[in-house]
């Protein structure tokens, strides 16, 4: 029998805090509504997990057009003020993956949003980004 990998993997102080800091800057590049700058931070195809208004299960996967023009629609066009609170736990499977779970309130035009989701990170190069983003109530705009 092969063996298996050891996959209880602690990360160093440092990789914690270059997960804290791709987040601070992948917050700044959306608070200022900078799409293509968000675009840069992730890998292509960008894999989405979500649920539909069904029930059901979806998925899909995004070239960096379809994010562009999604994230651009859905972040609007910068009238409205757009805020994020958010907590942010890492589970790090190796060096080089990483899934966040956020919890998040979102403020938009005096409106607050819970916002629960995960993204999977994987460094490429030295240097992170997300792969997949996984969030409940999109499965309808993934077909």
């Amino acid at each position: 029998m092969p063996q298996l990998p050891d996959t209880g993997y602690t990360p160093t102080p440092g990789e914690l805090t270059s997960i804290e800091e791709w987040f601070a800057a992948y917050d700044a590049a959306s608070g200022r509504r900078d799409i293509e700058r968000m675009a840069d931070m992730a890998v292509f195809p960008l894999n989405l997990v979500s649920d539909d208004s069904a029930g059901n299960g979806a998925s899909a996967q995004w070239d960096r057009e379809q994010f562009v023009a999604t994230m651009t629609h859905v972040m609007g066009d910068g009238t409205t003020d757009i805020t994020f609170e958010s907590t942010r736990t890492p589970v790090f499977l190796t060096s080089a993956m990483v899934v966040v779970f956020t919890d998040s309130v979102m403020t938009a035009g005096g409106t607050e949003q819970q916002l629960r989701y995960a993204d999977i990170l994987i460094k490429r190069d030295g240097k992170w980004a997300f792969q997949t983003m996984l969030q409940g109530g999109w499965g309808d705009n993934l077909r």
